[in-house]
């Protein structure tokens, strides 16, 4: 696949941001003291684990120790899900790292231009072998999230390669070459790069991680099409809510002040929308009217830009239609390597009902695992004693722990068994017979 030249960057620092953050942590923080008074009673405990009973199990659970432990977050703040919410969405990570990139430039058939960004490992991988992660970020976000910056560095320095999908239309300072930006679903960006990462590093093998809405994209690109599933040793899934048709009821709901949530993310697609008006709504573009920018400003839930505008660049004939053939719920079932699902039981923007989903598919099949945490809010999972949280998070441990004992378990398993360890034992089985 042809490239662009690519372009070496480092991200600048924003200090700044970091520093308002610190002061909307600490004014958070005074409130929800006085508010619950310090909410000390309320429990910790180690994830809830959905998994069948399987070797394989069985040692990844035992070499990845942190998932069989308790998770416990900042003391004053971190047992609700909304301050950790918040924490994540306007600071990201504390101290977070930055990491030297190539950028990357892949033409799509329909003129589209997606790009991701490779990160080499700084370390030599403990199982010797080279190993890729594939990372998509949540809604509207890129390699220059705080968050995915955080994890990169981690990995890197754990002797990943990574590369960073960076979704369609969602980096301020990336021009759309086509009428199309990222939808909730389409695999199209994310499957050059792995496609790219295949081409380039024959030898490499993949580790596909997606956080909040990049963990639907993953998964349904893993169930779209058996081939996907090659060369990839795992897939982790953080925080998706695995099907859009049944979330967008709970999303117009306010327990959790989840219509509030909805809202405000709304907004902010407002933004990455209208920063593209030209590319999206201009004079070369079919799709898009100025009867659909008049709705765009007037919409106040992401259902309703979903149907006035994300839907048409694929031309779903109805917001439902969209919904269902865009959300993993319907693919996910087709993935047969090693799967961790993880979510949070406080997590404002997923409600409990979604994840029957996942408990369900772990407990019917025997290569998935289902984790979920009592706290943790949206993709915050931060650590730390008192009041400060740590640089790096549960969830950064966990994703990379369970995919160094992915990688030790390919090392070391038997030789009657292949690549894609979620059917061993009958494998092993059949060849002792």
């Amino acid at each position: 696949m042809s490239t662009h030249d690519s372009e070496v960057y480092t991200v600048a620092p924003e200090m700044p941001a970091m520093f308002d953050g610190m002061k909307l942590a600490a004014v958070a923080t005074v409130l929800y003291v006085i508010v619950r008074c310090l909410n000390l009673k309320s429990p910790t405990a180690p994830p809830d684990l959905t998994y069948q009973d399987t070797t394989l199990n069985h040692f990844l659970l035992k070499s990845c120790p942190i998932l069989t432990k308790e998770y416990i977050p900042p003391l004053l703040w971190g047992k609700s899900g909304h301050l950790q919410t918040a924490l994540y969405g306007k600071l990201g990570r504390v101290s977070s790292p930055h990491p030297f990139g190539l950028r990357k430039y892949l033409p799509m058939q329909d003129g589209a231009t997606a790009t991701f960004d490779l990160f080499e490992p700084l370390a030599d991988h403990q199982s010797g072998e080279d190993v890729t992660m594939v990372i998509c970020p949540g809604i509207g976000n890129h390699s220059e999230k705080h968050y995915i910056r955080t994890f990169v560095d981690h990995s890197q320095k754990q002797g990943y390669r990574c590369a960073v999908l960076n979704h369609l239309g969602a980096l301020p300072n990336i021009e759309l070459t086509s009428p199309r930006m990222f939808t909730y679903g389409c695999t199209w960006e994310f499957a050059a790069m792995v496609g790219f990462i295949k081409k380039t590093y024959p030898q490499s093998k993949l580790i596909v991680v997606g956080f909040s809405l990049g963990g639907n994209i993953v998964c349904k690109f893993l169930g779209e099409n058996r081939t996907n599933q090659e060369r990839v040793l795992c897939c982790v899934s953080v925080c998706q809510g695995y099907s859009a048709l049944r979330a967008q009821e709970t999303f117009l709901q306010w327990d959790q002040c989840r219509r509030f949530y909805n809202f405000l993310m709304a907004d902010n697609m407002k933004k990455i929308i209208l920063s593209h008006r030209g590319a999206l709504f201009g004079g070369g573009s079919t799709k898009m009217v100025d009867a659909d920018l008049s709705r765009l400003y007037t919409a106040t839930s992401l259902m309703q830009i979903d149907d006035n505008i994300m839907r048409k660049f694929h031309g779903h004939n109805s917001l439902k239609e969209y919904y269902e053939k865009e959300s993993c719920v319907h693919y996910i079932h087709n993935i047969n390597v090693p799967l961790l699902l993880v979510n949070s039981g406080d997590d404002p923007l997923v409600h409990n009902s979604l994840l029957t989903i996942p408990r369900t598919l772990a407990e019917k099949k025997e290569n998935v695992i289902f984790a979920l945490t009592l706290h943790g809010g949206h993709l915050g999972f931060f650590e730390g004693a008192v009041l400060f949280p740590q640089p790096l998070t549960w969830m950064d441990k966990v994703i990379v722990g369970y995919a160094n004992a992915i990688c030790q378990w390919e090392k070391q398993k038997p030789p009657c068994q292949s690549q894609g360890a979620h059917s061993i034992e009958t494998k092993c089985q059949d060849s002792k017979s």
